[in-house]
Protein backbone atom coordinates (compact mmCIF):
# COMPACT_ATOMS: atom_id res chain seq x y z
CA UNK A 1 0.00 0.00 0.00
CA UNK A 2 0.98 3.30 -0.51
CA UNK A 3 1.82 5.66 2.09
CA UNK A 4 -0.97 8.66 3.28
CA UNK A 5 0.38 11.15 5.17
CA UNK A 6 -3.37 13.38 5.60
CA UNK A 7 -2.99 17.06 6.83
CA UNK A 8 -5.64 19.71 8.36
CA UNK A 9 -5.12 22.50 5.61
CA UNK A 10 -2.83 23.03 2.40
CA UNK A 11 0.23 24.59 4.76
CA UNK A 12 0.65 21.35 6.86
CA UNK A 13 0.87 19.36 3.82
CA UNK A 14 3.74 21.98 2.31
CA UNK A 15 5.52 22.00 5.54
CA UNK A 16 5.30 18.01 5.87
CA UNK A 17 6.78 17.68 2.15
CA UNK A 18 8.87 19.74 2.46
CA UNK A 19 10.41 18.18 5.15
CA UNK A 20 10.12 14.72 3.83
CA UNK A 21 12.42 16.56 0.46
CA UNK A 22 15.05 17.46 3.08
CA UNK A 23 15.37 14.40 4.72
CA UNK A 24 15.53 12.29 0.85
CA UNK A 25 17.77 14.86 0.07
CA UNK A 26 20.24 14.48 3.49
CA UNK A 27 19.82 10.77 3.17
CA UNK A 28 20.93 10.48 -0.62
CA UNK A 29 24.00 13.02 0.17
CA UNK A 30 25.45 10.77 2.91
CA UNK A 31 25.33 7.55 1.27
CA UNK A 32 26.62 9.03 -2.41
CA UNK A 33 27.45 12.05 -2.38
CA UNK A 34 24.62 13.33 -4.38
CA UNK A 35 20.65 13.98 -4.98
CA UNK A 36 18.69 13.38 -7.92
CA UNK A 37 15.10 14.71 -7.93
CA UNK A 38 12.67 15.52 -10.21
CA UNK A 39 10.19 18.33 -10.27
CA UNK A 40 6.88 18.27 -11.44
CA UNK A 41 4.62 21.72 -12.52
CA UNK A 42 1.91 23.36 -12.16
CA UNK A 43 0.64 26.31 -9.26
CA UNK A 44 0.01 23.12 -6.37
CA UNK A 45 4.46 22.74 -6.31
CA UNK A 46 5.11 26.22 -6.98
CA UNK A 47 4.30 26.77 -3.36
CA UNK A 48 5.97 23.64 -2.12
CA UNK A 49 9.48 25.28 -4.04
CA UNK A 50 9.14 28.64 -2.39
CA UNK A 51 9.14 27.55 0.74
CA UNK A 52 12.12 24.99 0.10
CA UNK A 53 13.70 28.16 -0.67
CA UNK A 54 12.06 30.62 2.40
CA UNK A 55 14.66 31.09 5.42
CA UNK A 56 13.43 28.27 6.94
CA UNK A 57 14.47 25.35 4.74
CA UNK A 58 17.45 27.11 2.58
CA UNK A 59 19.99 25.94 4.98
CA UNK A 60 18.96 22.78 5.57
CA UNK A 61 20.02 20.86 2.09
CA UNK A 62 23.52 21.31 0.35
CA UNK A 63 22.11 22.44 -2.70
CA UNK A 64 25.58 22.09 -4.45
CA UNK A 65 24.63 18.47 -4.49
CA UNK A 66 21.10 18.45 -5.65
CA UNK A 67 20.22 17.67 -9.72
CA UNK A 68 17.23 18.53 -10.95
CA UNK A 69 14.93 16.94 -13.45
CA UNK A 70 10.99 17.81 -14.64
CA UNK A 71 8.51 14.69 -15.07
CA UNK A 72 7.25 17.03 -17.46
CA UNK A 73 7.28 19.87 -19.58
CA UNK A 74 4.74 21.87 -22.05
CA UNK A 75 5.70 22.21 -25.31
CA UNK A 76 6.95 26.05 -25.43
CA UNK A 77 9.98 27.78 -24.78
CA UNK A 78 11.37 28.22 -21.23
CA UNK A 79 10.49 31.65 -21.20
CA UNK A 80 7.03 30.86 -21.43
CA UNK A 81 4.74 31.63 -18.90
CA UNK A 82 3.25 27.75 -18.81
CA UNK A 83 6.82 26.83 -18.88
CA UNK A 84 7.57 24.19 -15.87
CA UNK A 85 11.31 25.11 -15.94
CA UNK A 86 10.46 28.87 -15.78
CA UNK A 87 8.39 28.81 -13.09
CA UNK A 88 11.32 26.16 -11.11
CA UNK A 89 13.05 28.71 -11.64
CA UNK A 90 11.67 31.97 -10.05
CA UNK A 91 10.45 29.69 -7.71
CA UNK A 92 13.55 27.67 -6.23
CA UNK A 93 16.13 28.02 -8.61
CA UNK A 94 17.50 31.20 -8.61
CA UNK A 95 16.30 32.20 -5.14
CA UNK A 96 18.98 29.17 -4.43
CA UNK A 97 21.67 30.18 -6.55
CA UNK A 98 21.22 26.80 -8.55
CA UNK A 99 24.10 26.34 -10.73
CA UNK A 100 22.88 25.66 -14.38
CA UNK A 101 25.13 22.53 -14.40
CA UNK A 102 22.33 21.23 -11.99
CA UNK A 103 19.63 21.86 -13.68
CA UNK A 104 18.27 19.09 -16.56
CA UNK A 105 15.75 20.78 -18.86
CA UNK A 106 13.45 19.74 -21.83
CA UNK A 107 14.76 21.46 -24.65
CA UNK A 108 11.57 22.56 -26.17
CA UNK A 109 13.02 23.79 -29.44
CA UNK A 110 13.27 20.59 -30.70
CA UNK A 111 10.30 18.99 -32.07
CA UNK A 112 8.53 16.78 -29.30
CA UNK A 113 9.57 13.61 -30.18
CA UNK A 114 13.25 15.05 -30.80
CA UNK A 115 12.58 16.97 -27.25
CA UNK A 116 11.61 13.11 -25.73
CA UNK A 117 14.60 11.42 -27.07
CA UNK A 118 17.33 14.03 -26.24
CA UNK A 119 15.92 14.43 -22.59
CA UNK A 120 15.94 10.73 -22.15
CA UNK A 121 19.51 10.74 -23.68
CA UNK A 122 20.22 13.27 -21.39
CA UNK A 123 19.12 11.41 -18.22
CA UNK A 124 20.83 8.21 -19.05
CA UNK A 125 23.98 10.04 -19.35
CA UNK A 126 23.54 11.69 -16.40
CA UNK A 127 22.75 7.93 -14.59
CA UNK A 128 25.64 6.65 -17.15
CA UNK A 129 23.64 4.39 -18.71
CA UNK A 130 22.76 2.64 -15.20
CA UNK A 131 19.25 1.46 -14.52
CA UNK A 132 17.71 5.36 -14.64
CA UNK A 133 16.26 5.77 -10.65
CA UNK A 134 15.47 9.05 -9.11
CA UNK A 135 16.22 9.51 -5.66
CA UNK A 136 12.29 11.49 -5.65
CA UNK A 137 9.94 11.81 -8.17
CA UNK A 138 7.39 14.70 -7.13
CA UNK A 139 4.30 14.18 -8.96
CA UNK A 140 0.86 16.03 -8.61
CA UNK A 141 -2.93 15.13 -9.64
CA UNK A 142 -5.27 16.45 -12.04
CA UNK A 143 -8.72 16.46 -11.47
CA UNK A 144 -8.99 14.20 -14.64
CA UNK A 145 -6.63 11.82 -12.17
CA UNK A 146 -3.85 12.59 -15.05
CA UNK A 147 -0.44 13.04 -13.33
CA UNK A 148 3.05 13.93 -14.91
CA UNK A 149 1.17 14.57 -18.49
CA UNK A 150 0.15 10.90 -18.29
CA UNK A 151 -3.42 12.20 -19.28
CA UNK A 152 -6.25 9.59 -19.90
CA UNK A 153 -6.48 7.67 -23.40
CA UNK A 154 -2.95 8.67 -24.79
CA UNK A 155 -0.84 6.34 -25.73
CA UNK A 156 1.83 6.69 -23.72
CA UNK A 157 -0.10 4.93 -21.08
CA UNK A 158 0.60 2.12 -22.75
CA UNK A 159 4.72 2.63 -23.18
CA UNK A 160 5.80 0.19 -21.68
CA UNK A 161 9.98 1.81 -21.72
CA UNK A 162 11.62 3.32 -18.63
CA UNK A 163 11.96 6.49 -20.73
CA UNK A 164 10.92 10.13 -22.25
CA UNK A 165 8.26 10.72 -24.42
CA UNK A 166 5.95 13.09 -26.60
CA UNK A 167 1.80 13.25 -25.91
CA UNK A 168 -0.60 14.52 -27.72
CA UNK A 169 -3.56 15.94 -26.04
CA UNK A 170 -6.14 16.22 -28.66
CA UNK A 171 -8.69 18.13 -26.58
CA UNK A 172 -6.38 20.58 -26.26
CA UNK A 173 -4.42 20.21 -29.59
CA UNK A 174 -0.87 20.48 -27.78
CA UNK A 175 1.80 18.19 -27.07
CA UNK A 176 3.87 17.66 -23.85
CA UNK A 177 6.65 15.94 -22.88
CA UNK A 178 6.97 13.44 -20.22
CA UNK A 179 8.18 10.37 -18.15
CA UNK A 180 6.55 7.05 -19.31
CA UNK A 181 5.22 5.00 -16.03
CA UNK A 182 7.89 2.96 -15.88
CA UNK A 183 10.78 5.74 -15.49
CA UNK A 184 8.54 7.22 -12.68
CA UNK A 185 8.15 3.42 -10.59
CA UNK A 186 11.52 2.83 -10.83
CA UNK A 187 12.76 5.68 -8.11
CA UNK A 188 13.55 5.26 -4.76
CA UNK A 189 10.76 7.64 -3.83
CA UNK A 190 7.48 8.69 -5.27
CA UNK A 191 5.52 11.90 -4.05
CA UNK A 192 2.03 13.26 -4.63
CA UNK A 193 1.29 16.63 -3.37
CA UNK A 194 -2.34 17.10 -3.83
CA UNK A 195 -4.66 19.52 -2.21
CA UNK A 196 -8.38 20.94 -2.12
CA UNK A 197 -11.67 19.44 -2.18
CA UNK A 198 -11.52 19.64 -6.34
CA UNK A 199 -9.02 16.73 -5.95
CA UNK A 200 -10.74 14.70 -3.57
CA UNK A 201 -13.05 12.69 -6.29
CA UNK A 202 -9.62 11.65 -8.18
CA UNK A 203 -7.59 10.28 -5.45
CA UNK A 204 -10.63 8.51 -4.93
CA UNK A 205 -10.87 6.83 -8.40
CA UNK A 206 -7.17 6.59 -8.57
CA UNK A 207 -6.47 5.03 -4.82
CA UNK A 208 -9.70 3.03 -4.02
CA UNK A 209 -11.57 2.10 -7.41
CA UNK A 210 -11.10 -0.51 -9.91
CA UNK A 211 -7.96 -0.54 -12.05
CA UNK A 212 -9.05 1.40 -15.27
CA UNK A 213 -5.51 2.92 -16.36
CA UNK A 214 -7.27 4.75 -19.53
CA UNK A 215 -9.40 6.47 -17.30
CA UNK A 216 -7.32 6.92 -13.97
CA UNK A 217 -3.53 7.12 -15.43
CA UNK A 218 -2.34 7.59 -11.80
CA UNK A 219 -3.76 4.13 -11.24
CA UNK A 220 0.17 3.28 -12.92
CA UNK A 221 2.28 4.65 -10.27
CA UNK A 222 3.28 2.27 -7.59
CA UNK A 223 0.80 1.31 -4.91
CA UNK A 224 3.78 -0.01 -2.54
CA UNK A 225 4.90 1.67 0.31
CA UNK A 226 7.78 3.79 -1.52
CA UNK A 227 5.13 5.78 -2.89
CA UNK A 228 3.79 8.53 -0.68
CA UNK A 229 0.75 10.22 -1.02
CA UNK A 230 0.86 14.14 0.83
CA UNK A 231 -2.74 15.24 1.29
CA UNK A 232 -5.32 17.84 3.16
CA UNK A 233 -8.12 16.14 4.63
CA UNK A 234 -10.00 17.94 1.47
CA UNK A 235 -8.37 15.75 -1.09
CA UNK A 236 -8.31 13.03 1.36
CA UNK A 237 -12.27 13.11 1.94
CA UNK A 238 -13.96 10.98 -1.06
CA UNK A 239 -11.56 8.00 0.54
CA UNK A 240 -12.91 5.31 2.50
CA UNK A 241 -9.93 3.83 4.21
CA UNK A 242 -7.89 6.55 5.61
Amino acid sequence: MPVLKTYKNTDDVLTGLADFFVESAKSAIASYGKFSVSLSGGSSPKKLYELLASADYKDLVDWSKVYFFFGDERNVPDTHPDSNALMAEKALFKPLHIANEQIFKVNTALTPAEAAKSYTDDINLFFKNDTVRFDLILLGLGDNSHTASLFPHTSILHDTTASVKEVFLEDQQVYRISFTANLINNAHQIAFLVYGQGKAEAVHHVLEDTTNIDEYPAQLIVKDNKAYWFLDEAAASALEEV
